[in-house]
């Protein structure tokens, strides 16, 4: 069997899971396997409560007669579904990667585009090798636009994930130091990242491209299909302003505030508002769209308790994301207090670049500065520093934290958010 012969079936189903626990009638399970567990072994129960077909990749467990099939990898098996699927549609796909502001910049396109069109995206952090292709396989004959969110630690996983997604239009946030181990340094992250552009490149697809940053300017200045935003030549030309710390831009005397903070949002509603004019949105829409969207996703959230104003950032963090938080963070009116958490996958540059934060944190002159983790811990000698957010709790039991404007702002591993509910 393969993909294409069992397409039909796909087509009957009402959505492709990997997860046992969500199967419902006329799902479509893919039983993967790992170290620890064989979901090959749910696939008679599987079918029992609904599934209308499952996908094993050993032999022992097919029974065909109950639309339970063997494949020799279901990894390869989903991605080939995805890709046939892909290659039915007619609708644009766009292709989204960078190494900072991915996911904000994603929902906000979504946001802007469902406006007008029927969207689907990548839900949550689906960015990989499964899950490109699960939000592929989500894609229903009544979506118009498809927004596709890429992440990777590696180099040539780009590649990979736009050969199955095969966009039409694409964007790079930015180029940051984000997973350096796994990319080989900030030139690897370079040309790991630029994976898309050759993508686009290559098939004659367009652009979309930041004219205020210089790395995009020279990966993309030979290529003609282009949409651009960020300088006076541009094709759009935005303004950016600022009220209650909230970031907001306008376009031809006309404003929308989003309630995100940080003017490193700026260039995110930038993007997504050019693809919103180059679809034919009109500014009153991307208007409402930018005003309503609300983070919720510990990505820049703004949220007050108990009379302090929190930003919560603990979704992720590497030196180029927390360097621009730290800076937006200082504009603040009020006492300051800064927590700030490991940023992890940076290798043997690890040590320097928290040093450098730790540096920048004490040069902003923030009332309070506390830090999270190991690595900080091995570099931070004169601020309160916590091995764990466990630790910082049990601290924070007992000990207040004056400052009116708190920052939280770490890799996900850190789980900074946990301490949340002990400050008051």
């Amino acid at each position: 069997m393969n993909a294409i012969s069992f397409y039909p079936l796909f087509l009957k189903c009402e959505k492709v899971t990997i997860d046992s626990r969500n199967i419902e009638k006329n799902d479509l399970f893919f039983a993967f396997s790992g170290e620890s567990f064989n979901a090959a072994t749910l696939a008679e129960n599987a079918i029992d409560i609904g599934a209308l077909a499952v996908i094993v990749e050993q032999k022992e467990f097919e029974n065909e007669k109950r639309n339970i099939f063997y494949v020799p990898s279901t990894l390869k098996f989903l991605q080939d579904l995805a890709k046939h699927h892909r290659n039915q549609l007619e609708i644009p796909i766009i292709g989204l990667t960078g190494s900072n502001g991915k996911t904000t910049t994603k929902e906000i396109i979504h946001a802007v585009l469902s406006q007008k069109y029927s969207v689907q995206y990548t839900f949550g952090n689906l960015n990989n090798h499964i899950g490109v292709p699960l939000t592929l396989l989500s894609i229903k004959p009544q979506h118009e636009i498809a927004v596709i969110e890429m992440g990777a630690n590696h180099q040539q996983e780009i590649e990979m994930l736009c050969e199955i997604a095969q966009p039409n239009f694409g964007y790079i946030t930015n180029f940051g130091k984000a997973h350096l181990e796994g990319f080989g340094g900030f030139e690897g992250v370079i040309k790991g990242k630029s994976e898309l552009y050759d993508y686009l490149k290559n098939n004659n697809q367009t652009i979309l491209v930041n004219e205020n940053d210089p790395i995009q300017i020279e990966k993309t200045e030979d290529y003609v299909s282009k949409i651009t935003f960020g300088a006076t030549t541009s094709d759009y030309q935005f303004e950016e302003f600022s009220k209650d710390n909230l970031v907001g831009l306008s376009y031809q005397g006309k404003q929308a505030l989003s309630k995100l903070t940080g003017n490193y949002n700026f260039t995110n509603l930038c993007a997504a508002a050019s693809l919103g004019f180059h679809f034919e949105v009109d500014f009153d829409q991307i208007k409402r769209a930018i005003e309503n969207y609300l983070p919720t996703n510990m990505r820049s959230q703004v949220v007050e308790k108990s009379g302090k104003v929190f930003v919560l950032d603990t979704y992720n963090a590497n030196p180029s994301s927390m360097t621009e938080s730290l800076k937006n963070f200082k504009e603040f009116q009020g006492s300051k207090t800064i927590i700030i958490g490991d940023m992890l996958e940076l290798g043997e540059e690890s040590v320097k670049e928290h040093q450098a934060i730790l540096a920048l944190a004490n040069a902003l002159n923030f009332d309070e500065i506390i830090t999270v983790g190991n690595e900080f811990k091995k570099v931070n000698k004169n601020s309160k520093s916590f091995e764990n957010s466990k630790e910082l709790s049990e601290y924070l039991k007992s000990n207040k934290i004056d400052s009116k404007n708190i920052l939280l702002k770490a890799s996900r591993g850190i789980a900074l958010e946990q301490i949340l509910e002990f400050i008051d």
